[in-house]
């Protein structure tokens, strides 16, 4: 994955999560993903980075609303395949905080690409919430290198919720 390294930032870290493309995945035998499946693996990604990364009192007091998803779709991917769902953040301005998200087969070969803005929320008020660097520190490298964590293998997702 070709990080995105914000400007004045030491590189983010990388996360991952595994997927088994599953039938809930698809919408007939033989076809491939559904693309409103790959949103849904951003969120997932982003979601459990999120709850991995973020110290307790920031995951009891932040939720975070997409604000825009730009998918690119390079291969298609069929029950049975293993993906890996990397991402990391990108900069921030106020309450906005950039994503990027690479799924590649456990081949390596990408299949789709995607760059997210999420918004900061306030969980009591509602109102968007700046982003502070106590928020950011968790999500960017230290001395220990550039890649955190894997969580478990996600739930099949399906595209009708």
């Amino acid at each position: 994955m070709n990080i995105t390294q914000p400007s004045g930032e030491p590189p983010p870290l990388l996360f991952e999560i595994p997927v088994e493309v599953t039938d809930a995945h698809v919408e007939a035998p033989g076809h491939h993903v559904n693309n409103v499946v790959y949103v849904r693996w951003v969120q997932e990604a982003a979601t459990a980075h999120w709850r991995a990364m973020a110290p307790p009192d920031l995951r009891d007091t932040v939720v975070w609303y997409v604000l825009r998803h730009e998918i690119d779709y390079l291969k298609e991917t069929f029950v049975g395949d293993r993906l890996i769902v990397r991402t990391h953040v990108g900069e921030s301005r106020g309450a906005r905080f950039e994503r990027f998200v690479e799924i590649a087969r456990e081949d390596g070969v990408v299949v789709a690409r995607a760059h997210s803005t999420w918004a900061a929320i306030d969980a009591r008020s509602g109102r968007p919430r700046r982003i502070t660097p106590e928020m950011k520190a968790p999500f960017f490298a230290s001395d220990e290198g550039t890649f955190c964590c894997s969580a478990p293998a996600a739930a099949p997702a399906h595209p009708d919720g």
